[in-house]
């Protein structure tokens, strides 16, 4: 139970004993750091979940981007098609590599990379397509095959946000060459931290483990480095808690999803507002459940929305700034104006809270904002 003056957070972990009992085993064996025997247990039951015979844990999702990045051989001179409605991580790890980022607009319904859009970006120099499963929504992963398949592109899955959610019954994450997932404190199951990734191709995971090392050779007890590698390791400690956290993930997945079928119920008909719909060959683990604003007479606006839910002490997130509009991204050459759908669902998109352990009382304080004075 809550009172009125506590806060409604926007998405956080549900945490049980389960945690708590591998942080202890994690101490009384003194193995805390990298290599230790959760890590294996957390990597083969992430890998036997999703049909895959191995997965790599990584220090971070942006970790797990990077190194399938730079699995991928992408480097100056490459271009890689990434969503401009998207978090700075999945840019990044393309520029880490020094490749350059080519920003597209989204779909305006799944609020994923518009292929009909990206297909006008290709060029000559044109390496992969990243595809993000926004907000836990998937992409329409059979257009982005084609497309794909068509011009000869490697195909990123930026599942980071998506761990559980399904396209035509296929889990996210295991429909391109690489799919990266994340851990962060506010994901749908969390290690405080972290991340995971699948390939299709077992030579390119064993190279992105690999990479992971620091490219330490291994069968010697020298510091032989064949390569440049990174300090991308998962620590025993992270993996024992995401273990624990990935042992309950059909149940997160299934508490978010029942949420936002009552959003969706309660707010038919909530004037100047709209529930994010789901697509009808998607299953989305509704990692953040979001509203769009509607430019109706008399409607509120966004910043008018937000501040009524600061008010009630319920945490909320506009949608992320189109990264073409970012001083980050201004050596890309983008144009901001060439993304207008994605300015649009900035301008009108509020992520509301999300979490699998949100109770009764506090979804009815939110929804009660939402709804205002109908």
């Amino acid at each position: 139970m809550t009172t009125a003056s506590e806060r409604v957070p926007l998405s956080v972990p549900t945490m049980g004993e389960r945690e708590a009992e591998y942080l202890r085993a994690c101490i009384d064996e003194n193995w805390v750091a990298s290599k230790g025997r959760f890590v294996r247990q957390f990597e083969e039951l992430f890998a036997s979940i999703h049909d895959h015979p191995q997965a790599v844990s990584a220090a971070s999702g942006t970790a797990a981007l990077h190194l399938a990045c730079v699995a991928l051989g992408l480097g100056p001179g490459d271009e890689v098609l990434v969503p401009a409605l998207t978090f700075a991580a999945s840019a990044n790890a393309v520029l880490y590599t020094g490749a350059t980022a080519v920003f597209v607009d989204v779909d305006p319904g799944t609020f994923t990379i518009d292929i009909e859009k990206a297909a006008a970006k290709l060029s000559a120099r044109t390496r992969a397509i990243m595809v993000v499963h926004l907000y836990g929504h998937p992409a329409d992963m059979d257009a982005v095959g084609e497309l794909a398949r068509s011009h000869d592109l490697a195909v990123i899955e930026d599942a980071t946000e998506a761990l559980g959610s399904r396209y035509r019954g296929r889990l996210c994450g295991t429909l391109g060459d690489v799919g990266c997932f994340s851990f962060n404190g506010n994901k749908v199951i969390t290690a405080g931290g972290g991340g995971m990734v699948l390939a299709r191709d077992q030579a390119r995971l064993d190279h992105i483990r690999h990479l992971s090392l620091q490219s330490r050779v291994p069968g010697t007890s020298e510091y032989l480095h064949d390569g440049v590698g990174f300090n991308y390791a998962l620590s025993n400690l992270q993996a024992a808690v995401g273990l624990a956290q990935l042992e309950r993930l059909d149940e997160f997945v299934a508490r978010r999803r029942t949420l936002a079928d009552r959003y969706a119920t309660e707010l038919a008909g909530a004037p100047g507002l709209s529930f994010t719909v789901e697509a009808s060959w998607s299953e989305s683990n509704y990692w953040l459940m979001s509203v769009l604003v509607e430019p109706t007479a008399g409607a509120r606006s966004r910043e008018e929305l937000m501040n009524a839910l600061a008010v009630a002490n319920i945490e909320a997130r506009p949608f992320f700034t189109p990264l073409p509009q970012l001083e980050a991204y201004a050596s890309t050459g983008s144009d901001p104006d060439d993304v207008p759908v994605s300015r649009d669902l900035h301008g009108r998109g509020v992520s509301i809270p999300s979490s699998a352990s949100l109770d009764r009382e506090q979804q009815d304080r939110v929804i009660a904002v939402l709804v205002g004075d109908r």
